[in-house]
């Protein structure tokens, strides 16, 4: 139930607006269908592998990193600029790095026709601590693990800063770097309602089984966990929190922490903001569940395992006429957590909120 925005993480019971989609609607013409690119760099991973894991609908060509430098005690990974297939404003980057060895990390990005002081930073992955730097021009602005725009954006340029004593080793693994692009536009929730039935026996896991120190913050373990147990590894959720508690901001939520806590089992993954159930639905035919980040106010979920939150992960597991299955580790018990909720619903607590969605996969 804990929110991963730092405005919102003393709100987990209340309806809380974040900033970065305050900024979204001011950004991006009313009535145009919102478009999404999912941009992907690998290594060592197929191409196909990864292409057969992302919906048709937001799926762009899987690039190589464009330059490997050493910058004092970092590796500085650059891509090529990104171009998505319409200006966008909303962008949300991952690393996904199958290894165990302890690494930190962080994203910068720049509007690509900015200069060097162009350059922003989302927050620090791993137990060091990027030095910040006075970035300059304000286009991007850094909420916590996604990046928002003052205007659209033609394309954006993309580095990953590294810092390990096992670098090169890290670099060595197998893995994926993408970045979810979207001009912000309406959610298009039409096509859901003619989509065949799927559904996926995510093993149940409530977090209101664990720690009473705990239990209200880690939706995010939890749900990760759920998704961990269906390809094979069993993971204690404590054991899980550990790992992606996120000391600075005092958050077990941020996004990019689930990504790189799964790749450590093996499990490889990238973030996405879905741009309606059509691309949702690929993703849950093809045995793939969706850990998806919802807000809502008391009243907007029917039968909601908690009445209102300004932040919560649940997983997305099958659809069925106008209901979507979840598995909801706000329940109480593990035998609660599976639940029905509408899908009129979640379209507005999910798709037209903050709308990302964690997605895993086996790498081969």
């Amino acid at each position: 139930m804990e929110a991963t925005h730092r405005s919102e993480k003393n709100n987990a019971l209340l309806c809380v607006q974040p900033v970065a989609v305050g900024l979204l609607r001011r950004c991006y013409t009313r009535g145009a269908v919102m478009l999404t690119d999912l941009f992907a760099a690998s290594s060592s991973i197929s191409a196909d592998v990864v292409l057969r894991s992302i919906p048709p609908d937001v799926r762009r060509p899987i690039v190589s990193a464009r330059d490997t430098r050493r910058e004092g005690d970092d590796v500085v990974v650059e891509f090529p600029p990104f171009a998505p297939r319409r200006p966008a404003v909303h962008f949300v980057p991952s690393f996904s790095a199958l290894t165990g060895e302890t690494y930190s990390a962080r994203f910068e990005a720049a509007a690509a026709d900015t200069g060097e002081a162009g350059w922003i930073a989302t927050a620090s992955l791993g137990p060091d601590e990027f030095l910040r730097r006075a970035f300059g021009h304000g286009v991007l602005r850094s909420e916590i693990d996604v990046l928002v725009a003052s205007r659209p954006l033609d394309a954006i340029r993309l580095r990953l800063r590294l810092r390990s004593r096992a670098a090169d080793a890290v670099l060595a693994a197998p893995w994926l770097v993408t970045l979810s692009t979207s001009d912000g536009g309406v959610v298009d929730s039409s096509g859901g309602r003619d989509l065949p039935a799927s559904a996926i026996d995510v093993p149940a896991r409530s977090q209101m089984e664990e720690s009473e120190a705990v239990r209200n913050r880690i939706c995010s373990p939890t749900s990760v966990a759920m998704v961990l147990a269906l390809h094979g590894h069993q993971v204690r959720v404590t054991d899980l929190a550990a790992e992606m508690y996120h000391p600075p901001l005092d958050l077990y939520g941020v996004w990019p922490c689930a990504i790189q806590a799964a790749a450590r089992r093996g499990i490889a993954g990238y973030l996405l903001r879905f741009p309606g159930w059509t691309a949702a639905a690929w993703c849950l035919m093809r045995g793939l569940p969706i850990v998806a980040s919802v807000r809502y106010a008391a009243g907007e979920l029917t039968d909601a395992a908690i009445p209102a939150t300004s932040g919560h992960l649940l997983v997305l597991t099958g659809l069925e006429g106008n209901d979507v299955m979840v598995n909801d580790p706000a329940a109480p018990s593990r035998a609660q957590v599976r639940r029905r909720y509408d899908r009129g619903e979640l379209t507005r607590v999910w798709l037209e909120r903050a709308g990302v969605g964690y997605v895993f996969f086996p790498p081969r």
